[in-house]
């Protein structure tokens, strides 16, 4: 069963680009290999952090296919697709793509339509039946500015066969407490908010799917194992470790940050597609400095 294999560090890996603009395909191998030597669980291509929003069609389904050619079997593949458009999703998305490869979808609940709680049930359903593999929801309202309620969550995960979990960023600890506390067995729950992943893991979620991680694999991946095996104490010295690298990869929105990071740490250079643009000179210094002294 594929929830097995998705319990513990999934890092939703950014898109490297070069000074052009260009999708920097040598800079992604490198990051996947760092990745995956650096003991995480699961790759996430084509997330939020992936920029996916400014890839071309062409783009997303090329850099998709690559990272499941060098990741190479090693560890499970999630891939992202999602949008505001029910239709375009499953016609333009899901349908195009042969899957070969691909464990599971993750799939951001809309965006800018704000839908009722009964839009965003009729559109994963949807959605879960036209994936020929499992589907995570994912809920991030800061983004989306429409929060999927614990009901709506729990709803879907009895009544939609194929999805097997979601990412919850709300940063609500009372709705992640509400869909540990009434979802069955299988169904996973699954942090999206790097920086209090420790305290959710208390609460009962199945690992994280991280941005800081594909930084930090070794150190972040390790503090979740502390979390399953539930040894807080050891996993508490590894998230303060991070705690304020963390919070410098997000001052300045994501994924600026932690390709700053990428950079320093010879992984991929740092270049965001508008309307992103990179960190400021007075954090990368702070977050050089940061690095070295971890």
């Amino acid at each position: 069963m594929i929830q097995s294999k998705l319990r513990g560090t999934g890092v939703a890996l950014v898109t490297p680009f070069t000074k052009s603009g260009d999708v920097d395909y040598t800079g992604l191998e490198r990051l996947i290999n760092h990745c995956v030597n650096g003991g995480v669980e699961y790759l996430v291509s084509l997330g939020t952090t992936g920029e996916s929003v400014t890839l071309s069609g062409e783009e997303k389904l090329d850099v998709l296919e690559f990272t499941i050619e060098k990741a190479a079997k090693r560890v499970p593949i999630v891939a992202g697709f999602g949008g505001n458009s029910t239709h375009y999703v499953i016609k333009h998305e899901i349908e195009k793509f042969h899957f070969k490869g691909v464990d599971a979808v993750l799939s951001v609940s809309p965006a800018y339509n704000k839908p009722t709680q009964e839009g965003i049930y009729q559109h994963y359903k949807a959605v879960a039946e036209a994936s020929p593999v499992p589907v995570i929801l994912y809920n991030v309202p800061g983004r989306t500015s429409s929060n999927m309620k614990a009901e709506t969550t729990l709803r879907i995960a009895s009544e939609v066969k194929n999805v097997i979990g979601i990412k919850e960023a709300s940063g609500d600890f009372n709705q992640c407490m509400q869909i540990v506390k009434n979802k069955h067995k299988d169904f996973l729950v699954i942090s999206g908010d790097d920086n209090i992943t420790l305290g959710l893991m208390a609460y009962g979620l199945d690992g994280v799917i991280s941005v800081v991680g594909q930084a930090f694999p070794n150190t972040f991946s390790d503090m979740v194992r502390h979390c399953l095996q539930g040894d807080f104490v050891g996993a508490r010295k590894l998230h303060y470790d991070l705690n304020d690298i963390t919070d410098m990869l997000f001052a300045e929105g994501n994924p600026a940050g932690v390709k700053a990071a990428l950079e320093i740490l010879g992984v991929c250079e740092k270049h965001v597609r508008l309307p992103l643009v990179g960190i400021s000179a007075e954090l990368r210094n702070k977050l050089n400095a940061a690095i070295e002294k971890l």
